[in-house]
């Protein structure tokens, strides 16, 4: 006859649960907690109903309203009294970060970052999400045509590392090597620097 499990055993196996339901609890706080790269002051400005469309069609009715835009840069320009962004329009996808596909693309917009910024700080090709206030539209020329660009005064420029092609994706729960936990699939590189210009 099989003795019953000793007091070693029962402790063993609470500290088993102890641990995986802390590991759960990490999960769950991860899954709630707000990855926005955007600051929360603007956040709460931004009109999250006003989509690019709108506005490429007629910028000069949103002036000055708040928006949050992404896509490709296309061009940096260093101008008298700040840079100039062309970006190539791309949607966002949940952690407020464009898209890949060029072809969902509406259009292009001018960003007009105050303070100076230096061209080769950011590449084109670089992927950078963009809280903006709307100034209306400038006429300038692409290749012979001229083309219409909806202009925004930069608030904060969030740019993007890019990501590498070949990382495997994962699933399930991970740990970060300076704290954190997440769930899920995908690739978690592709953080990014912030620069924000006041609210």
């Amino acid at each position: 006859m099989a003795s019953p499990p000793g007091p070693g055993y029962t402790a063993n196996m609470l500290c088993r649960t102890y641990r995986f339901l802390s590991m759960a609890m990490l999960v769950l706080l991860a899954a709630c907690a707000s990855t926005s790269i955007i600051p929360e002051p603007l956040e709460q400005q931004v009109d999250k109903e006003l989509t690019f469309s709108q506005v490429l069609e007629s910028p000069d009715s949103y002036r000055g309203k708040l928006v949050v835009w992404g896509g490709e840069v296309l061009k940096a320009k260093a101008m008298k009294g700040g840079t100039q962004l062309e970006v190539l329009q791309l949607p966002l996808d949940d952690d407020q970060r464009p898209v890949t596909e060029r072809t969902e693309s509406k259009g292009r917009f001018l960003a007009w970052q105050k303070e100076f910024l230096d061209p080769a700080t950011i590449a084109d090709g670089s992927r950078v999400t963009i809280v903006g206030e709307v100034t209306g539209a400038s006429v300038e020329k692409m290749d012979a045509a001229d083309y219409r660009y909806p202009t925004l005064e930069v608030k904060h420029l969030h740019r993007w590392e890019a990501r590498q092609a070949d990382e495997p994706r994962s699933y399930g729960p991970w740990w970060g090597i300076f704290g954190g936990v997440g769930f899920g699939g995908g690739s978690r590189s592709g953080g990014g620097i912030s620069i924000g210009t006041g609210f």
